[in-house]
């Protein structure tokens, strides 16, 4: 298991976002070197937890829950199968894109130890958004990703340090539960009859998804 790239971005202009101020970071490019990794500050203040990469729609995006975004290099390759095209490392907006892990097949609340210091921790599902689709070039790109149901994960930071491609990544810790990236990001899309099932992550959880829950939980029973 290792880091094939870490991957910035930069804030463009672009014609198909919905941020009023029509810039982007989405388009996120390999790097050389070592990346600082650090908590960001809380959503709506920090952007990225990585030195250099641009978040630009902090309503939404970034954020100490949100601030480093990872994708397996094995969803690519099967992305790149089904859409017939190439799709480089960072080609999602990933921050990092990972060799040999199940990303949307880990835990919530799951740590990885990625080089010698950084140890981040999964906390949701990537939801796709209209920038996301633009930025590919897929017509239907939204509901097609949400249907295949592996979105990637995003983590926050634990222990910052410095990363760089081909660090290894080491999995620290499993929490005991059942509730996957990928059962989570269902539960909040297109079943949401799964919302209780994501309460035994706990405080694991963005802390929205968790907010929604237990709002579901509430209203419906579990």
């Amino acid at each position: 298991m290792k880091l094939l790239s870490v991957n910035l971005g930069r804030a463009e202009a672009v014609p198909y976002t919905d941020n009023p101020e029509g810039v982007t970071g989405i388009d996120k490019r390999p790097v050389d070197g070592a990346v600082r990794v650090s908590a960001p500050g809380p959503k709506g203040v920090g952007g990225s937890g990585l030195a250099g990469d641009a978040v630009c729609k902090l309503e939404h995006h970034g954020g100490d829950d949100q601030a480093v975004y990872a994708m397996a290099r094995e969803d690519l390759d099967e992305w790149e199968r089904a859409l017939g095209r190439t799709l480089a490392d960072g080609a999602f907006g990933e921050n990092l894109t990972t060799q040999g892990l199940d990303v949307s097949g880990a835990l919530i609340g799951e740590r990885w130890r990625i080089g010698p210091e950084v140890v981040l921790e999964i906390t949701s599902g990537r939801i796709p958004c209209r920038t996301f689709q633009g930025h590919l070039e897929e017509k239907g790109w939204v509901k097609r990703f949400t249907r295949r149901g592996a979105p990637g994960a995003y983590l926050r930071v634990i222990e910052p340090g410095e990363i760089r491609a081909g660090d290894a990544v080491e999995i620290l810790h499993r929490p005991d539960h059942d509730v996957t990236v990928a059962l989570q990001f269902r539960a909040v899309t297109t079943e949401r009859t799964l919302l209780p099932r994501l309460l035994a992550a706990g405080e694991a959880l963005h802390p929205e998804v968790l907010r929604w829950a237990r709002e579901y939980v509430e209203k419906n029973g579990a």
